[in-house]
C-alpha cells in the first residue's frame, strides 16, 4: 500500500488540520485521540510517512517505541489506572483505519468494556483537560 500524504495525521502533522496536540519532537507528534476508548487515551504518531510498522526506518522505529513509552509514564502518572494498554494495528484487516502508523496507549481500569473506538467524539473540554494533564505529567518527568 502506497502511503497517503492526504491522510489526516499527515495533515495534523503539517498544521493543515486542528488536534489535541499533547507534546512533539523532530521525530513524532503525541495527541488524544478524538473517539477515545477511556480517559487519556493518546495517540503516538511518526512524523515520517509511513503507512505501518513495516514501512518505517529503524532510526523513526526507535524514536517512536522510545516516545510512546514516555508517553506511557505520563497517561500512567496522570490517570493512575490499573494498567496501560498499547496497541498497534497494521493495515485494514487488522483493523487499522487511518493508514499512517501510530500507536495508541490507552489507561485501563478494571471493568471498563473496550471497543476500538468511542462511538462518539469527546467533549472538546475534556480532551483539553486530559492534554494538559499527560503535558504536566511529561514536564515532571
Amino acid at each position: 500500500m502506497n502511503y497517503d500524504d492526504n491522510n489526516i495525521f499527515a495533515k495534523i502533522i503539517r498544521g493543515e488540520a486542528p488536534a489535541y496536540v499533547v507534546d512533539q519532537n523532530k521525530y513524532s507528534l503525541t495527541m488524544m485521540d478524538i473517539m477515545p476508548q477511556s480517559k487519556g487515551h493518546t495517540l503516538v504518531i511518526p512524523k515520517e510517512p509511513a503507512v505501518d510498522i513495516l514501512g518505517i526506518s529503524d532510526q523513526g522505529l526507535e524514536q517512536l517505541i522510545l516516545q510512546t513509552r514516555r508517553v506511557a509514564k505520563a497517561v500512567d502518572s496522570a490517570f493512575e489506572p490499573d494498567g496501560v494498554m498499547i496497541v498497534q494495528l497494521n493495515r485494514a484487516g487488522a483493523g487499522q483505519s487511518v493508514f499512517h502508523l501510530h500507536f495508541h496507549v490507552i489507561p485501563r481500569w478494571g471493568g471498563l468494556q473496550m471497543a476500538f473506538h468511542s462511538r462518539e467524539p469527546e467533549q472538546s473540554s475534556v480532551l483539553e483537560d486530559h492534554a494538559q494533564r499527560i503535558r504536566s505529567a511529561l514536564s515532571a518527568q
